[in-house]
């Protein structure tokens, strides 16, 4: 579909800085732009591709001041990236979604699905499962006795849903993820083969969550493990037995959080980072890619970094000097030879 800069401006509360009657039909990269496209720039890093760019229209902060000549037409918005994930969303939401129960999967007798379902070939509903309305269950998925699944809920091809798992609204699940798998639970013996504790809890999962592919959820030992409202995880995240995430986190990919662990809202963590078991973090806190946590964080907005993990601030000075370190140990070595001679 078509759509001219004027209409885009009106969906977005945005004004128009050049032609509005010109037209898009696709998105692209500024740097890749071309005719016909619709681009962003948010990040100062790419201004100059702003005055090379070959799309027609470009979605700018209000404030932005061009030092040159630009040849598309611009449309001023409050926050560029808000914005185009906003356009990104109504476009996806416009294209054709499968609809329909197909031949190949298999749907318990006592199963509930609710309206305009799509259920792919060769995935398996269970007993007494119970589905909301408008939800994409996609081919080889596996969803266990007793699951609830919300509105509006995208699970993609080969996810595994274990038995008496809760998924709230609007939730999207992507490859390959498993929810509810046994937690690491397990008893010395004496020296004899560990033994295996059951998990009876589950998996709660609230709305607006989305995992990413191959993330694995582990189903609590005795009562729930916990994504709330929004969280966000990235691919590859583990989140252990009886842990609570809180609303809005977000977490970027191949993080691991150990059993019972509880982490507050808004909270953001980068890549590989490592927290430990029975860990409380506080609301905000900010965990630099590939830190490690064994000790609470009790205040809020905390912004760590390292391994284990402490303020920012402090570490960048400590790695000054760590950086020196080879040095500051020949000086000392030095000193004391000439010490030694006197």
């Amino acid at each position: 579909m078509e759509f001219t800069a004027q209409q885009i401006a009106e969906l977005l509360n945005g004004k128009v800085e050049g032609n509005p009657n010109a037209v898009v039909s696709t998105f692209s990269k500024i740097e890749e732009g071309k005719p016909g496209s619709l681009c962003f720039l948010a990040n100062p890093k790419y201004t100059n591709y702003i005055y090379e760019t070959q799309a027609s229209v470009v979605l700018v902060n209000e404030d932005f001041e061009a030092q040159k000549p630009i040849k598309a037409t611009l449309i001023r918005v409050e926050d560029a990236y808000r914005a185009i994930a906003i356009l990104l969303d109504i476009y996806n939401k416009m294209t054709d979604k499968p609809k329909g129960i197909e031949k190949q999967s298999f749907v318990h007798k006592s199963a509930v699905l609710g309206k305009n379902i799509y259920v792919g070939a060769f995935a398996y509903i269970g007993k007494d499962v119970k589905i909301g309305n408008n939800v994409q269950i996609y081919p080889q998925v596996y969803i266990g006795n007793n699951v609830t699944i919300g509105d509006n809920c995208i699970i993609y091809p080969g996810v595994k849903i274990y038995y008496n798992t809760k998924i709230g609204n609007n939730c999207i699940i992507h490859s390959g993820t498993v929810i509810g798998a046994d937690g690491f639970g397990f008893a010395p013996n004496d020296g004899e083969a560990f033994l295996k504790i059951a998990q009876i809890g589950n998996v709660v999962i609230e709305d607006n969550v989305e995992l990413g592919a191959l993330v694995t959820v582990d189903r609590a030992t005795m009562g729930s493990t916990i994504i709330r409202e929004g969280v966000k995880l990235d691919n590859h995240n583990h989140v252990a037995h009886n842990v609570e995430i809180g609303k809005n986190t977000v977490i970027a990919a191949q993080t691991g959080i150990a059993g019972t662990s509880k982490i507050g809202q808004n909270c953001m963590f980068g890549g590989q980072v490592g927290i430990g078991p029975h860990i409380t973090i506080a609301n905000g806190t900010k965990l630099s890619s590939k830190s490690g946590l064994s000790n609470n964080v009790l205040k809020e907005d905390s912004l760590l970094m390292g391994a284990p993990a402490f303020d920012i601030r402090a570490y960048h000075r400590a790695y000054i000097h760590f950086k020196n370190l080879d040095d500051i140990v020949k000086r000392i070595d030095s000193i004391e030879n000439k010490l030694n001679e006197k």
